[in-house]
């Protein structure tokens, strides 16, 4: 039974989300298409710019993302706060970024100026666009619309390009947050297309990566920094996941690549390297000792592990703690949520872990 998205989605606070998307039959429409024999991947480039202008426009934050064959992967915070704070004319021009209408993509200034002050003498109007910048379902029809359009012009075909409306979880705590990313990071790995996070193309490891070693032309220099916070790589800056730098993040996403699904395709090629810190920190209980025996730390990977891997199989509308789900749940007006149990199961092994 499906169930409205403002039951899952609060329009008034800001919240973490992962979200899918899927192409109509799941059909290899932004990949090499087995059937047709045609080969679609430069659509992978429309969608990862697209997302990207668009994080500079609405109130979210792009925590990591993957453009795979046949979907989409976002993790995403979206703020419906911060339209609140902008003046007029910068929601109007943040507007017109994403929808410019006649003004087009080659507007000159003096028109722009026009729309800009025309939307501005529109109280109920700007009202009305605040609100759609913080939406978050606002940011993915922006998205997935005009490649559907730009797709289907391509191929000079009418219908559907996406499966339905996409698929929504919501992240109810930074763990659930961390393991989300480092599993749609890793989508590309799982699905046998690479052997490499550093080959994982249009993923955000791999932006992130480009960063880190300066390949990337628009990298200021603090972005480029050494030890710089775990930060979205595009939209608006947010306060760094459980403390951790970009380096441990990463870091942890290899690891998790080498450890996860043992003995089937998909598994980077394991370096015997120790548990990343960054695994403590996701399972570590607030004031507890940063040092801990070998049997903590197999607990605490083998928690880990599973949270990664049951992503979408072990959860559905919500990700986190026993304690967050259960609140997630009667807020919904229901009693459950599938996943609550599997995370009793694993606060209990932690706690008994760091006893």
């Amino acid at each position: 039974m499906t169930y409205p998205r403002s039951q899952l989605v609060d329009a008034d606070n800001a919240g973490y989300y992962h979200c899918v998307s899927r192409c109509v039959r799941r059909a290899f429409l932004c990949g090499f298409d087995h059937l047709t024999g045609r080969n679609f991947d430069h659509r992978k480039g429309w969608i990862e710019r697209r997302l990207l202008e668009l994080a500079e426009a609405f109130a979210v934050s792009v925590f990591a993302y993957a453009v795979m064959d046949n979907h989409l992967h976002l993790v995403l915070r979206v703020d419906p706060e911060a339209p609140l704070c902008w003046d007029d004319s910068e929601v109007a021009r943040r507007w017109l970024m994403v929808f410019p209408g006649r003004l087009g993509k080659s507007a000159d200034s003096m028109a722009l100026d026009r729309a800009i002050e025309a939307i501005c003498s529109d109280p109920e109007r700007l009202k009305e666009l605040r609100c759609r910048l913080g939406s978050l379902s606002w940011f993915m029809r922006a998205l997935n619309e005009p490649i559907a359009r730009r797709a289907n012009r391509e191929d000079k075909c009418s219908g559907r390009f996406w499966e339905g409306r996409f698929k929504c979880q919501a992240l109810l705590d930074e763990r659930a947050v961390l393991s989300c990313m480092a599993y749609v990071d890793l989508n590309p790995v799982r699905a046998g297309m690479c052997d490499r996070i550093a080959d994982c193309e249009h993923t955000s490891i791999r932006r992130r990566l480009a960063v880190d070693t300066g390949e990337q032309d628009n990298c200021s220099s603090d972005r480029a920094s050494p030890g710089r916070p775990l930060k979205p790589v595009a939209g608006l800056t947010v306060d760094d996941l459980l403390g951790l730098t970009e380096a441990s993040y990463i870091e942890l996403v290899q690891w998790t690549g080498e450890q996860a699904w043992p003995g089937k395709r998909g598994r980077l090629p394991t370096a015997a390297d120790p548990v990343p810190d960054a695994v403590l920190a996701t399972a570590r209980p607030a004031g507890s000792d940063s040092h801990s025996d070998q049997p903590t730390i197999r607990t605490c990977s083998r928690a880990w592990l599973r949270q990664v891997k049951g992503t979408e199989s072990l959860y559905y509308r919500a990700i986190g703690s026993a304690e967050a789900m259960i609140t997630k749940a009667t807020d919904m007006g229901q009693r459950w949520l599938k996943g609550v149990s599997r995370a009793r199961i694993s606060s209990l092994t932690r706690r008994q872990a760091a006893s």
